[in-house]
């Protein structure tokens, strides 16, 4: 998936090279990333928020973003990290509404329905046989 969203960027080898290697650090804010450059001597004067709109870095408030053609690395950073672009989805997704939930959905399969072949009682409670799994019991 970083490929196609490098593909539709279209970054330089230079920014992809900087995306790459200097010491970004991430925290999401607001649905977008704030991406800080760490490699800096002072780095508080080197962070720079990123929007994401449909999984595609689209804008920075880095000068560099504003003046070139192309995307600055900054937004090449958040691209080539797929768990970054992933969490910014689900967080948009629950502003939105959505709800993101661990619970397991519905089989419809009764609890008490045991395969002939469960072994779930010498397992521990948290962890199911694999009949179980199988057949969506557990």
């Amino acid at each position: 998936m970083s490929e196609s969203l490098l593909a539709r960027l279209d970054p330089t080898k230079r920014v992809l090279k900087r995306a790459q290697y200097e010491a970004f650090e991430f925290s999401l804010f607001d649905g977008n990333v704030l991406v800080r450059n760490a490699s800096h001597a002072d780095p508080k004067n080197h962070e720079y928020n990123v929007r994401i709109v449909d999984g595609l870095p689209i804008s920075c408030e880095c000068p560099a973003d504003k003046k070139y053609a192309g995307p600055c690395k900054h937004r090449v950073a958040v691209a080539i990290r797929r768990p970054i672009i992933d969490a910014v989805e689900q967080m948009q997704m629950v502003a939105d509404g959505g709800v993101i939930t661990n619970e397991q959905p519905e089989t419809g399969i009764e609890d008490d329905a045991t395969p002939d072949d469960c072994d779930c009682e010498i397992l521990d409670d948290d962890f199911p046989c694999w009949a179980c799994v199988d057949s969506g019991r557990r």
